[in-house]
């Protein structure tokens, strides 16, 4: 697809390496973020061009911090993380057929658009409403095609957090396999900024012209912690600047490996 980016963020529920990381919080540990960083992505956010939206949400306190959480979006290829897991709930216990499991990884790991559509004219708009029932979401409309549905940072947070629920068990390391392998070209945003801070990311970028959004799941390894950041942009002057706008967000979001 054209190199324009989508971000969202997303720290949440995916399961760890070993499996569904399904721990309470022990408050042992660090959390990932803090209420002096979100002000701080908050200030930058507000300085950049065009519209900037993020969210975060974190397992212990419940509740979406940011800066226009609410403020809708065309999702563009973000919506492919949901996709995928309409297709994995669909499928429950038994294992993917041939046909399922094919359009998955490209669709993923790539933002394969022709792959997406396949999926997409299996599950349609009515497979993509319940996963985001399931996930609590509040301000999701599918659309066709798929690209101009319409998604909120506040909802991709809540959908990213409980991923791991979401998600049959039978499918949760595949689905964690997947959002953890985007190819290195697509690697931007959120990815460098947990790579310098240290937690895992796993994650969907989104991009048209005009429009760069990033959706992660950020886990921290050695606690199982873990948080969901979505950013959003609209209007960037470049996808280059949209990308910029992304990292330095999540770098303000993260706090500094080690405290």
């Amino acid at each position: 697809m054209p190199r324009i980016t989508v971000i969202a963020l997303f720290v949440g529920a995916i399961v760890p390496a070993a499996g569904l990381a399904e721990r309470a919080d022990t408050g042992h540990g660090k959390r990932l973020t803090s209420a002096a960083g979100i002000k701080a992505a908050q200030r930058f956010a507000r300085s950049r061009q065009g519209v900037v939206a993020f969210a975060v949400l974190d397992e212990r306190s419940r509740r979406v911090r940011g800066l226009r959480r609410t403020t809708r979006f065309r999702s563009a290829s973000v919506v492919k993380a949901m996709m995928l897991v309409s297709v994995l709930r669909r499928a429950g216990k038994r294992r993917l057929s041939a046909t399922e499991r094919h359009p998955l990884r490209p669709m993923i790991t790539m933002s394969d658009n022709a792959a997406a559509s396949a999926v997409y004219t299996e599950i349609g708009a009515h497979g993509l409403r319940r996963v985001a029932h399931a996930a609590g979401m509040r301000k999701f409309v599918p659309a066709s095609p798929w690209g101009v549905s319409q998604i909120t940072a506040a909802d991709q947070v809540r959908f990213f957090l409980r991923i791991d629920e979401l998600v049959p068990r039978a499918h949760r390391r595949y689905a964690r396999k997947l959002l953890s392998s985007i190819v290195k070209s697509h690697r931007w945003g959120i990815a460098p900024a947990a790579r310098r801070k240290r937690p895992t990311a796993f994650f969907k970028s989104g991009w048209v012209p005009g429009i760069t959004h990033q959706v992660a799941l950020l886990e921290r390894r050695r606690d199982g912690k873990r948080i969901a950041l979505a950013i959003l942009t609209r209007n960037s002057p470049s996808m280059t600047y949209g990308e910029h706008t992304i990292e330095r967000i999540a770098m303000r979001v993260l706090r500094p490996s080690g405290h």
